[in-house]
């Protein structure tokens, strides 16, 4: 149960859906949504059932970024205070930033209209990103004198290269989607009419998939950049082993040479 409706967590098979729930504030991140989406990824941590997340916004946007309304009601408390109650709030909503890294299944952003600030920090923190063709992305920090949170200065310049990453935080420039999936912000666009069907194709082919291969291969792909490649090399060789020991890879081999569709018990 979540502390409120600011964010929906709900269950389809083996697929958990997690939404932004407040589409006349274009899903702005407020205190009430921080409470319920660390309560929300705390559940899905825990939930060994799931075999795909998909996190997406009510209505026509995906999140604008911080409730700047929230924002300025914190101004009437000295600077000391506002300090120790962002520096509590971030620290607490970076737990669904560590959230998406940690977990074993696959994360999936679907995102359209606006992904700014918080949002695009999310949508990063995601395994993929599939856009609808009317969303547009900023950082949008440097307009309310913030500095980047939600691990933006870390995933993006991983995404998108490092001068990518500096124009994208420093000018704070809109930008549309086909230039998103230009710099490898997304990974498809699509019109808005399809995004549900395209999210739900990908999804039924990850649910489909190998289990524990997979999460293997998500393991790898986060600890890369931080890894030197000997022991990129060793973490690999692990992962490979552990896989051939599985009745994944027994399904897998088998179904290939008898020419027919793997059934991995998605």
């Amino acid at each position: 149960m979540l502390p409120n409706d600011t964010v929906i967590l709900a269950h389809e098979g083996p697929v958990a859906r997690l939404t932004l729930n407040r589409p006349a504030a274009l899903n702005a991140l407020d205190f009430a949504m921080v409470d319920a989406l660390v309560a929300a990824c705390d559940a899905l941590a825990r939930d060994g059932s799931i075999r795909a997340v998909v996190l997406a916004g009510t209505g026509k946007h995906f999140m604008a970024g911080g409730d700047v309304r929230t924002f300025h009601g914190s101004l009437v408390h000295p600077p000391a205070e506002r300090h120790r109650v962002f520096a509590d709030l971030v620290d607490r909503i970076h737990y669904a930033i560590e959230t998406f890294h940690r977990l074993e299944v696959p994360v999936i952003a679907r995102v359209q209209g606006a992904v700014a600030g918080f949002g695009l920090s999310m949508m990063c923190a995601c395994d993929l990103a599939i856009a609808a063709d009317d969303a547009y992305f900023a950082a949008a920090y440097r307009q309310i004198g913030l500095s980047p949170d939600g691990g933006m200065s870390w995933s993006l310049p991983r995404l998108v290269g490092a001068r990518r990453a500096a124009e994208i935080l420093l000018l704070s420039e809109r930008f549309g989607a086909q230039e998103a999936l230009a710099m490898g912000l997304v990974n498809r666009v699509v019109p808005v009419a399809e995004l549900d069907t395209a999210v739900d194709k990908i999804v039924a082919s990850l649910v489909a998939g190998p289990r524990g291969a997979l999460a293997r291969t998500k393991r790898l792909l986060r600890q890369s950049p931080t890894s030197a490649l000997p022991e990129q090399l060793k973490a690999e060789s692990a992962s490979f082993a552990a896989s051939s020991s599985t009745g994944e890879f027994v399904e897998g081999v088998s179904a290939f040479v008898e020419k027919r569709h793997p059934r991995f018990g998605g």
